[in-house]
């Protein structure tokens, strides 16, 4: 669900992933752990996807305040659901780079790579995904201050 907006789609992916998976099976080297292979071909499916998709939505960058030290920021716990939403409403490009690098634990090089972009778009793309999402957090959190307070 972290890179799909909706469930079918969420399922559709997976279910894909896994046929490729057991098309695979006999390609699984034993070196490394099964999950991470298995995981590898999920990642890469969605990708895939993501790159037959020729829609891209347009982005106004000028709105977009680049962070250059995220210590600055206060933590606030918010619920899973809250920060996936939140992340489901990124442009799709910030959205790729944020989830392979924050929750996936890729490199910038992997990620550009993979995604067919320099490092620097990647560590670019990142840095907009997270001012985007600190300024929609810190709304979230004064809200909930109002209503608290």
């Amino acid at each position: 669900m972290k890179y799909c907006k909706n469930k079918a789609n969420a399922e559709d992916l997976f279910q894909e992933s896994f046929i490729i998976i057991f098309n695979k099976i006999d390609q699984f080297k034993h070196t490394g752990s099964f999950e991470g292979w298995a995981k590898r071909i999920t990642i890469n499916t969605i990708l895939s996807h993501f790159r037959k998709k020729t829609n891209t939505e347009p982005i106004n960058e000028e709105k977009i305040e680049i962070i250059e030290d995220d210590d600055e920021f206060e933590h606030t716990n918010f619920s899973l659901d809250t920060l996936l939403a939140l992340i489901h409403k990124l442009p799709n490009q910030y959205k790729l780079v944020f989830n392979m690098y924050v929750l996936d634990e890729y490199s910038h090089q992997e990620i550009a790579d993979a995604l067919n972009i320099s490092v620097n778009t990647s560590k670019s793309n990142l840095s907009r995904a997270r001012a985007i999402l600190k300024k929609e957090l810190e709304k979230l959190k004064q809200q909930k201050n109002m209503i608290n307070g």
